[in-house]
């Protein structure tokens, strides 16, 4: 094959690929392109090998990301050829990645077979979506894993989380590739028992429990408020905001069919500092909630006035005011990075002030009904081990989030597939209110009871079942994984120059 045949096939299958994510969730297409991938890999040829690798992530990222200019054009008001600009540097810089994974697998494994298919490949893949995930505060976003939520991998997610996933299923892809090339009939029913027994053994994880349910089940309403993004922070518009959320309250709190012991709001569904409204609208909220016997959490933003600094923040309401400060926050969005060398360069988020301080990383968890909770915003819950550190304590998990920034894009879908995924990985229920959708209830095995319409006023209604323990994976987090990763590495190079390939 001519290699720019070869350059374009790279390309396209990487651009394919999102398909195997949300909305889409065609999953067998996360095994076939990686194979795929694998197949036009060069012997010897590490260079080569990194080409052909970023042609995959161009493709992958330019499909599977491109929303990233909706947020910064229609929302930021940053001019579109700037907008698109700026997504695609970023782009760019995500397709590394994947060029970094396809040369230290010909690097490690120069000759085609399966030191390279089944050790190197995999490894070298996972290592380098772990490296994406905290590089630079991280973009873990479209990690292989995440495809794989309705197969039978997924019952390897509560114990080696969503990497172990992106690693099994590499090594299918893997076992796939050295399938093709393999003249032995005796090699070939080897990798198939190999691909057979790591998918009956994630059918068997499935159907076991990690956690159990502890206490009565919470009656729970997640509001949408449906607050277009452009009218959100305009002063006019606050009055309104703030009824339409009372309002939709107030209705889930006088239902005679049920009684409500947590209502939910999204992220900064308050458009209004907490010392704005503190004595006046708040003070309302709460004398309603304790009326209904009921308890509600909300975004709101908080200025600390001692030490002047901004916080994105969930408060609870129903008894004493208390809160959670959101600790990952969104560079350039939330806060500037290299502020000292950047200056006063002009930020895309039209908020009063868009530079939030970070939370500190030890927070008392908040508690509803008597139970704590794991909280999360918006953009920390695709980081499976910061959730970590409300667990085991946190019985039930909520996440807050304004996916307005994206619009009608594939954001949102992607974004709740994370959800799905820190879930099951947690072994909790999971609540995710948002302002225009996607909002929903998330079991403990990571499927989806509860769904609400997208960009509709709309109300998820569900019980929600506190559970305690830990999964294998919230007691050890990413580390078997990295030392499985590390030792695969370390064994391909150990071979590469003993392996001999098939005459």
């Amino acid at each position: 094959m001519r290699p720019w045949w070869m350059s374009l096939l790279a390309l396209a299958a990487g651009a394919a690929l999102p398909l195997a994510f949300a909305p889409f969730s065609i999953a067998p297409l996360a095994i076939l392109l990686p194979a795929l991938l694998l197949a036009l890999l060069p012997e010897r040829r590490p260079r080569r090998a990194l080409g052909l690798g970023y042609l995959f992530g161009l493709g992958c990222f330019g499909v599977g990301v491109s929303w990233v200019h909706i947020s910064i054009h229609v929302f930021g008001g940053t001019p579109l050829v700037a907008a698109i600009l700026v997504a695609a540097l970023l782009v760019a810089f995500l397709a590394l990645f994947p060029a970094l994974a396809a040369w230290l697998t010909v690097w490690l494994a120069p000759l085609v077979g399966w030191p390279r298919y089944l050790l190197a490949a995999p490894a070298a893949w996972v290592l380098s979506e772990w490296l994406r995930g905290w590089l630079f505060t991280g973009f873990p976003w479209l990690l292989a894993g995440y495809t794989q939520l309705d197969t039978p991998l997924a019952g390897y997610a509560p114990v080696l989380g969503v990497h172990g996933v992106g690693l099994l299923l590499l090594v299918t892809a893997g076992a796939l590739a050295a399938g093709i090339r393999s003249r032995r009939t005796g090699q070939r029913v080897l990798l198939l028992a190999l691909v057979m027994g790591v998918w009956l053994g994630g059918s068997l994880l499935r159907h076991h429990d990690w956690t159990r349910a502890v206490g009565e089940p919470l009656e729970v309403s997640l509001v949408q408020g449906n607050i277009a993004q452009d009218r959100k922070w305009q002063e006019t518009w606050q009055r309104a905001t703030l009824a339409r959320y009372l309002e939709l309250s107030r209705r889930e709190w006088s239902d005679p069919a049920r009684e409500v012991d947590l209502v939910v709001w999204p992220e900064t569904a308050i458009p209004a500092f907490y010392h704005q409204i503190e004595d006046g609208f708040l003070r309302q909220l709460r004398r309603e909630s304790r009326q209904a016997d009921s308890e509600l959490l909300t975004g709101i933003p908080v200025l600390d006035r001692e030490q002047w600094a901004y916080y994105n923040a969930v408060m609870r309401v129903g008894g004493e005011d208390s809160f959670y400060f959101k600790r990952h926050l969104v560079p350039f969005g939330e806060y500037l990075p290299l502020r000292q060398w950047l200056g006063t360069l002009l930020q895309v988020m039209p908020l009063p002030v868009a530079d939030f301080s970070s939370g500190g990383a030890q927070q008392p968890l908040l508690r509803v009904a008597g139970h704590p909770v794991g909280v999360s915003i918006c953009y920390e819950i695709i980081f499976g081990t910061e959730l970590l550190a409300t667990l085991p304590e946190a019985r039930l998990l909520v996440n807050v989030s304004n996916d307005a920034w994206f619009g009608d894009s594939l954001a949102p879908h992607q974004h709740l597939q994370m959800a799905r995924m820190r879930a099951l990985e947690a072994g909790r229920e999971l609540l995710r209110a948002t302002n225009t959708g996607i909002s929903a209830v998330i079991d403990h095995r990571g499927r989806l009871r509860e769904r609400g319409p997208q960009f509709e006023v709309a109300v998820v209604r569900a019980s929600a079942q506190p559970r305690e323990g830990a999964t294998p994976y919230v007691q050890r987090g990413d580390l078997p994984v990295l030392l499985l990763v590390a030792g695969m590495l370390a064994l391909g190079y150990a071979v590469r120059n003993g392996y001999k390939p098939e005459p």
